[in-house]
């Protein structure tokens, strides 16, 4: 399995969303992780209420904000867009999703970044099953 990396700057909405995501999608092809280079003391709410909703359950669970150095040697690294310089990780491969941060926002607003995490990690598990990565 590869190990996939979603970073953000607070490790709190976009990268943990998309870290529960990839739990589902991705089981048994990709091993998922999320960090920042800065953290929060806990993921969104609304985040946590709207993945539950969507049926990915109680993210806060299994997953908790953490650091870039937290992480374990990384194969892929998606950086979600946060419109910062991201610190250099080492790894195979490298994605930059650019997907707006829902803090603060609507539902609607949420339920569309959550939609295209889901497509960006469709092509992303195409990918890793075609041997592109």
């Amino acid at each position: 399995m590869l190990k996939v990396a979603f970073i953000c700057v607070h490790n709190a909405c976009r990268s943990q969303m998309a870290e529960a995501v990839a739990r589902k999608m991705g089981k048994g092809i990709i091993e998922a992780f999320s960090a920042g280079t800065q953290l929060k003391n806990q993921i969104n709410p609304d985040a946590v209420r709207i993945m539950n909703s969507l049926g990915y359950g109680d993210i806060t669970r299994v997953q908790k904000p953490k650091l870039l150095q937290d992480l374990p040697e990384i194969d892929v690294v998606i950086t979600m867009g946060c419109n910062v310089a991201c610190p250099a990780i080492k790894c195979k491969y490298r994605e930059v999703w650019g997907l707006d941060d829902p803090t603060g926002k609507d539902d609607a607003t949420f339920l569309a970044v959550i939609n295209k995490i889901e497509c960006k990690m469709k092509e992303l598990i195409t990918k890793i099953n075609n041997k592109e990565i």
